[in-house]
C-alpha cells in the first residue's frame, strides 16, 4: 500500500525544495528524486519518522588522522547514496565512532547543519579536521547535486594519501632505526667501556696510539659536559625548528630535501604524486581552476612546488594556459608538463592529471624499494666502521703492551 513521505531537497542551484511523493517505500521515493535531478537531503514517512536505516559504523582510532577522514568521508557517502537523509546520517555516525575527537566535531557539525547551515560551511569551522580541500570539494558537490560521488572521491584520495605516506614513512623507518642504535652503541662506549680502558692504560704508563688517545679524550669531554651537549643538542634542534616555521627558512629547507642525493629524488616523486592527486580530485568535483590551483599551493607539502603552482595562478588567471606556465619551472618534468598540455587541449585534465598521479605513485613504491635495497648495505657499513673504529682504537695498544709494561 502506498505511503505518503515528505521530502526535502535540493535543486542544481542549491535551493532547499520541500514536498510530498507517495510511494511503497522510501527508497522509491530517493530514486524518484534522483530520477528529477534533485539531492534528497531528507526524506521522512508522514505521522513516521526519518529513513532509518542503521550501518554499523566500524571503529576509528582515537585521533582525528588522514585515515579517519577517509573513512568518515566513505561512510557518509555510502549511506546518503543509500538514501538516507544527511542529518540522519551524521547521527549515525557522531554516536558509533570510537574517536571521541572526530566524534565532538561531526555533532557539532550536524548541530549547525540543523539549524539551516550547509554542510560545506559547518564543516569549514573545523579546520583542523576538515581542510580546505575537503571544504571545497563538498562545497562544490552540494551546488552540482553530487555530493554522494564527491564525497566518495574524497575519501579515495585521502586514502591516497596516507598510501603514499606509509610508503615514503618505511623508507625513513630502517635507517633512522638503524642510527638511533648506532648512536646509542657509541654512546655507552663512550660513558662505560673506554673508561675501563682508560684505568687499564693509565696504570701501564706509556705513550698512547692517537686514536686511542683521541677516543680516551672524547670520553673525558662526554662525561664532563654531558648537560652542556643535551643542552647544545635540544637547543640546536628547537632553532632549527624554529627557523624552519619562518618563510625563509622552510624555502631554503625544501630545497635542501629536493636536492638530497636519493632522498631527494622520493621527495620530488611524492610532491608531484599530491599535486597530481589533489588538483585532479578539485577540478573533478567542479572547483574553479584558480580557487584549484590555490588549494593545491596550500597542501602542496613542499614550498617549491607551492611557489610554482601559485605562480601558474598568476599567469592563468592573466590567460595563459595551465601547462605553459608549469614548463617554466624545473620542479616539473617536462612529461607531466606535456600530459597536462595534452589534458587541457582534450578537455579531460582531471583524467591525465590522475594518470600522472598512479605513475608517480608506482615511481614512490620502487623507488623505495630501491632505497631500502640501497640503504641496509650501506648502513652496515656504517655501523661496522662507527663501532668496530673504536674497538680498534681501544685495543690498539694491546699489540705493544710489552713496550708499556715496565
Amino acid at each position: 500500500m502506498a505511503e505518503t513521505f515528505q521530502y526535502k531537497v535540493k535543486d542544481r542551484a542549491g535551493r532547499l525544495i520541500e514536498g510530498s511523493l507517495e510511494a511503497d517505500g522510501a527508497d522509491l521515493v530517493v530514486g524518484k528524486l534522483r530520477s528529477m535531478g534533485y539531492v534528497p537531503i531528507e526524506v521522512v514517512q508522514q505521522g513516521g519518522a526519518g529513513v532509518n536505516k542503521e550501518l554499523k559504523i566500524p571503529g576509528f582510532s582515537d585521533r582525528v588522522k588522514t585515515k579517519d577522514v577517509a573513512v568518515f568521508s566513505r561512510q557518509f557517502a555510502t549511506m546518503i547514496n543509500s538514501g538516507l537523509s544527511m542529518l540522519r546520517s551524521l547521527y549515525i555516525l557522531a554516536d558509533q565512532t570510537e574517536s571521541k575527537t572526530l566524534a565532538d566535531i561531526v555533532a557539532v557539525v550536524r548541530s549547525d547543519v540543523e539549524k539551516g547551515s550547509s554542510l560545506s560551511v559547518a564543516l569549514g569551522r573545523h579546520p583542523k579536521a576538515f581542510g580546505r580541500l575537503y571544504v571545497s570539494m563538498v562545497r562544490a558537490g552540494e551546488v552540482g547535486g553530487a555530493l554522494d560521488s564527491v564525497l566518495m572521491r574524497l575519501a579515495e584520495t585521502l586514502e591516497k594519501q596516507v598510501e603514499l605516506r606509509r610508503k615514503v614513512r618505511s623508507a625513513m623507518t630502517y635507517p633512522a632505526v638503524v642510527a638511533t642504535l648506532v648512536l646509542l652503541i657509541v654512546t655507552a662506549m663512550l660513558l662505560f667501556v673506554i673508561p675501563m680502558f682508560e684505568g687499564i692504560y693509565s696504570e701501564l704508563g706509556g705513550s698512547l696510539p692517537a686514536p686511542t688517545q683521541f677516543l680516551i679524550n672524547l670520553s673525558k669531554f662526554f662525561r664532563t659536559f654531558w648537560w652542556m651537549v643535551a643542552v647544545a643538542g635540544v637547543a640546536a634542534t628547537f632553532g632549527v625548528r624554529r627557523w624552519i616555521e619562518t618563510d625563509e627558512g622552510r624555502a631554503t629547507w625544501d630545497s635542501l630535501k629536493l636536492r638530497v642525493p636519493i632522498f631527494g629524488m622520493l621527495a620530488r616523486k611524492t610532491a608531484l604524486a599530491r599535486f597530481s592527486r589533489t588538483l585532479s580530485a578539485l577540478t573533478r568535483s567542479g572547483v574553479p581552476i584558480l580557487e584549484s590551483l590555490e588549494i593545491v599551493a596550500e597542501t602542496a607539502g613542499n614550498h617549491v612546488v607551492a611557489t610554482a603552482v601559485r605562480d601558474t595562478q598568476s599567469a592563468v588567471k592573466r590567460g595563459d594556459p595551465l601547462a605553459k606556465r608549469l614548463a617554466d619551472h624545473a620542479v616539473f618534468p617536462p612529461m607531466v608538463v606535456q600530459m597536462i598540455a595534452v589534458g587541457e587541449e582534450t578537455g579531460a585534465l582531471d583524467e591525465m592529471l590522475d594518470k600522472i598521479a598512479d605513475f608517480y605513485d608506482q615511481e614512490v613504491e620502487a623507488t623505495v624499494d630501491a632505497i631500502t635495497s640501497l640503504i641496509e648495505p650501506l648502513l652496515i657499513v656504517v655501523m661496522g666502521i662507527s663501532v668496530g673504529g673504536m674497538i680498534i682504537s681501544l685495543y690498539l695498544p694491546m699489540f705493544n703492551i710489552i713496550k708499556l709494561i715496565k
